[in-house]
């Protein structure tokens, strides 16, 4: 269960706003936190709590297939995103850094900044708690559910082979 402050954002959000290029110079997640949203919101990775939630319209994450873009928003503590459409890359690489992202037009049009939202990600229940509407999200199927549990593929590869190695 994730529940946070609600970080509005608009549609057509790339990767080059999530983390500027001029910031790829390093793949360090503190420095890349430091610098998420920049150019949209100065003062987002300062304001944005543990726990967060980010909405966004549609295309979010469009542009470059840049993994630093997912990474920062995770690194500055941002819990989930939910947004009308993701670009499929960015989607693809939130997962495989275990930030749940979820799409669901109906709650990105009811949320608004500053919203308190609760997600159970295991069934897909996008609860807006400021509006007291309720809304369901596609739920992640078993084997993306356990990646984003694990922290990422990375680490969900690592405790699998660690397992198998433990049963021989």
């Amino acid at each position: 269960m994730i529940r946070g402050r609600v970080h509005r954002f608009g549609r057509d959000v790339d990767t080059d706003v999530i983390i500027p290029a001029r910031f790829l110079t390093s793949s360090e997640p503190v420095f890349l936190a430091a610098h998420c949203m920049e150019d949209i919101d100065p003062t987002f990775a300062s304001r944005v709590e543990a726990g967060d939630i980010m909405a966004a319209d549609e295309n979010f994450g469009c542009g470059s297939s840049r993994e630093h873009a997912p990474l920062a928003i995770k690194s500055c503590g941002v819990s989930a995103v939910v947004a009308k459409s993701f670009a499929r890359i960015f989607y693809r690489n939130s997962i495989n850094i275990g930030l749940p992202i979820l799409e669901c037009a109906e709650a990105v049009d009811d949320i608004s900044d500053g919203d308190i939202v609760s997600i159970d990600t295991a069934s897909g229940t996008i609860v807006n708690e400021t509006t007291g509407n309720s809304f369901q999200a596609i739920a992640f199927p078993e084997f993306i559910a356990s990646i984003i549990e694990s922290g990422g593929l990375v680490e969900a590869t690592m405790a699998k082979l660690s397992g198998q190695r433990s049963e021989r």
